[in-house]
């Protein structure tokens, strides 16, 4: 089974999707930690809730992005992690991760990349007009939200929606697509496999 981290600066709904789907044995992973840079953040209280160490880490503490990085590093290595999947963190890894943790981190994206990359993906894709958004799930590169994409789901946006009703919609999808594709990628004999 998979020693994971999981790593989110907001309310936590994946994180708490991914919880739900290890309890009902439809992910076999073992998540060990939860990494967090917002020390408000309402995930880690589904954290304490669920039974899962979190550790919480303000970069503003640290001289530099590498000090902070170095910092994770040791934590996960101490936990014996072997994945890292970001649900909703709101920051770049750095190369510090990717160095230690090569094609063994993922994230989840609130568009069809490449399109809408970055913050508020959706408030991006309405203003933009478009019909159709979705949800990425990819690899995790130096860039932002640049990695080899896993999976990608359509979700339609009709004219009489708004920010929210989006929102909602892609969120629901997320819950169900991040558990499916992570027990995909865990029970291949390698997570290197892209589909």
């Amino acid at each position: 089974m998979k020693k994971v981290a999981v790593f989110a600066s907001g309310s936590g709904s994946n994180f708490q999707a991914l919880v739900d789907a290890v309890n009902a044995s439809t992910l076999e992973a073992d998540i060990r930690l939860l990494v967090c840079d917002q020390p408000t953040a309402a995930v880690l209280e589904r954290a304490q809730k669920a039974n899962i160490e979190s550790y919480c880490i303000s970069p503003k503490n640290f001289t530099d992005k590498t000090a902070f990085e170095k910092e994770i590093v040791q934590q996960l290595k101490l936990r014996d992690i072997e994945f890292i999947v970001l649900a909703g963190y709101m920051r770049i890894i750095g190369s510090t991760i990717l160095k230690e943790f090569p094609e063994s981190i993922v994230n989840i994206h609130p568009s069809l990349l490449p399109a809408f990359p970055g913050k508020d993906a959706i408030g991006q894709a309405i203003e933009a007009g478009v019909q159709v958004s979705g949800l990425t799930i990819h690899y995790v590169d130096a860039g932002m939200d640049t990695g080899p994409i896993i999976f990608q789901k359509e979700i339609k946006i009709q004219s009489e929606d708004t920010r929210d009703t989006v929102q909602k919609r892609i969120q629901q999808a997320e819950h169900i697509s991040y558990p499916e594709v992570l027990q995909e990628l865990f029970s291949k004999d390698s997570v290197n496999a892209v589909r």
